[in-house]
């Protein structure tokens, strides 16, 4: 039992520093919109990711947001999708809600990681 806790940890150890370098890198504010998102919304499209980042006032293409989504599946591990005949729906694996919680608070009285408006 021991030995699964302690690779639990490090697995979480490991998604906290991963998501930690995406926000990191995150200059006007719009990864952590994202996971916003995805943390009320549960599931999502990625053209109603790309409407509510309009919305929030972000200028980004529909390419963009759709390779910023595949990034999240791919990279960080955190989404999981399902795919209907029209779109991809994503949402957050629940095993990674808490942790994106836990990331996202010291960044959630800023606009930006950056601290820029």
């Amino acid at each position: 039992m021991v030995l699964k806790g302690d690779s639990m940890k490090k697995i979480d150890e490991s998604a906290k520093n991963r998501l930690s370098k995406f926000l990191m890198h995150d200059k006007k504010g719009i990864r952590k919109s994202l996971l916003n998102l995805f943390l009320q919304a549960k599931s999502c499209t990625t053209v109603e990711i790309y409407d509510f980042l309009i919305k929030q006032g972000f200028n980004v293409n529909y390419r963009a947001v759709s390779s910023m989504v595949g990034q999240m599946h791919s990279r960080l591990g955190i989404l999981r999708f399902k795919w209907t005949n029209e779109h991809n729906v994503y949402e957050i694996k629940e095993d990674y809600l808490d942790i994106v919680k836990m990331v996202l608070t010291p960044f959630s009285g800023r606009d930006s990681i950056s601290g820029h408006v």
